[in-house]
């Protein structure tokens, strides 16, 4: 009977630790304020790098990245041609390395004049303390790129703690149709 009821107290308490940690991802990703306008994107993620050895902090990059195409989608939409200004963006990774970090991001957009030379999608490739994979991204977004497009890619930017990006934007395929 001890046994069953220390079995028993065991599993209640691998299974509250997960909900906890899943209910701790829920709030990192609640807290992560990201704030768009005609001018750009930016914002801040604030908590653990790691989370069961999954990489939280840097995925901070990918719900950026989604904000920004959703946004250039959007003022596209609403005739008003943007791209990213890779050359203005801006990076900070105060922390990193240490458990608990502050990553602050601002993606710029500059106007265009012709809608064809807009971009409406928007991706990174990184590393959180490596270099990121760019040949295996680039395979990755071939297929959402209209025949005779390429992605372009940003040049490598760099944190001092050492995270690495490139930023890489497209015309998307339904968006920006018209194109061809």
């Amino acid at each position: 009977m001890k046994q069953i009821i220390s079995f028993t107290f065991i599993i209640l308490c691998y299974f509250s630790c997960s909900n906890s940690d899943k209910k701790l991802a829920q709030n990192i990703s609640q807290e992560t304020g990201i704030k768009c306008s005609n001018s750009g994107c930016f914002g801040t993620y604030e908590g653990p790098e790691f989370i069961n050895g999954s990489d939280v902090a840097h995925q901070f990059s990918n719900k950026i990245s989604h904000a920004v195409g959703n946004k250039l989608k959007e003022l596209y939409n609403n005739g008003d041609y943007r791209k990213v200004n890779f050359s203005e963006i801006e990076m900070s990774t105060d922390g990193m390395g240490s458990g608990k970090v502050i990553y602050k991001l601002s993606i710029p957009f500059v106007s265009v004049i012709e809608k064809c030379d807009a971009y409406t999608s928007f991706d990174h490739v990184g590393g959180w303390n490596h270099t990121p994979a760019l040949s295996k991204r680039k395979r990755e977004l071939d297929k959402v790129l209209m025949e005779n497009h390429e992605l372009n890619i940003s040049e490598l930017k760099t944190t001092p703690e050492g995270l690495q990006e490139y930023w890489i934007q497209w015309k998307n395929k339904e968006t920006q149709s018209i194109c061809k």
